[in-house]
């Protein structure tokens, strides 16, 4: 019982943080996703420098992700008109350079898993971005995102628990089936519709879209957190959230879904 409620006040106060960061306003959301960014590079390094041959330093790779997280955000929101990518692209090379320095023994090991962090945790965080303003500030749509991925995961372990046989990727995920998968494709279909009724900037079939890309493309980003825990034998990314674990094990879903959902809105507003 004490777990049960430790578990269920974090994931409360984990859930009124996100909507209320992207719903006060865009200095809340900017300042609350890019320490969260920082926060789940650092976890992903702290899992990758379990191998003895890696050591990458978590400061230079925090900083990068947040330096990304916030040349996103001027780009994105059009806050000035400046070049600001390249602030971040030399910061890159130079991080990349000084690997020349440190008599490492292995250097690439370094290089890979350094680049690895900014394009699979830094690079989706930076697209919540390119989300937010993709048509002017949209944060009804960013929070749909998130509340997508949620409806999804709790519809998905609710059929899964209930009459999940089939197993979806035994390999990676033994808990995971078939059943809870479209289980939690039918809930975030119903999440889908009810959007299309109060956010009117997609059409019910382009929510209903959006909500499926959000399901594949959230379980493939979580069963890729997953293997990366499975490789390196452990079972969460950290501790941060009581009964919850780590940033990027709450987050993992998001990793490859926001990407997905970026090149969709991108091609509806293109129009």
């Amino acid at each position: 019982m004490n777990n049960f409620v430790k578990r269920t006040l974090s994931g409360a106060i984990f859930v009124s943080l996100i909507v209320g960061s992207i719903l006060l306003s865009p200095v809340t959301f900017a300042l609350f996703f890019a320490i969260v960014s920082g926060w789940a590079v650092y976890e992903f390094h702290k899992l990758t420098n379990i191998q003895a041959d890696v050591k990458i330093n978590y400061g230079l790779a925090v900083s990068a992700s947040v330096l990304l997280f916030a040349c996103s955000y001027v780009n994105a929101s059009g806050l000035f008109n400046f070049p600001v990518y390249s602030i971040y692209g030399l910061y890159f090379i130079l991080i990349s350079v000084s690997e020349l320095y440190l008599k490492k023994t292995n250097p690439i090991h370094n290089w890979a898993y350094f680049v690895l962090g900014q394009a699979f945790i830094a690079l989706p965080f930076s697209l919540l971005n390119n989300i937010i303003f993709i048509q002017g500030l949209q944060p009804m749509i960013l929070l749909a995102v998130f509340v997508s991925i949620w409806v999804n995961d709790t519809g998905a372990y609710l059929v899964g628990v209930t009459i999940g046989k089939h197993r979806l990727f035994e390999r990676i995920s033994p808990k995971k089936s078939w059943e809870g998968f479209f289980g939690g494709a039918f809930f975030a279909l119903i999440s889908g519709y009810i959007f299309s009724l109060y956010i009117k900037d997609l059409s019910l079939f382009q929510w209903l879209i959006f909500s499926e890309i959000i399901v594949v493309f959230g379980t493939f980003g979580d069963l890729t957190e997953s293997l990366l825990k499975r490789t390196l034998n452990v079972k969460d990314s950290g501790n941060v959230i009581p009964g919850h674990g780590g940033l990027l094990d709450r987050f993992d879903s998001m990793l490859l879904a926001a990407p997905a959902v970026y090149i969709f809105l991108s091609l509806l507003f293109s129009k």
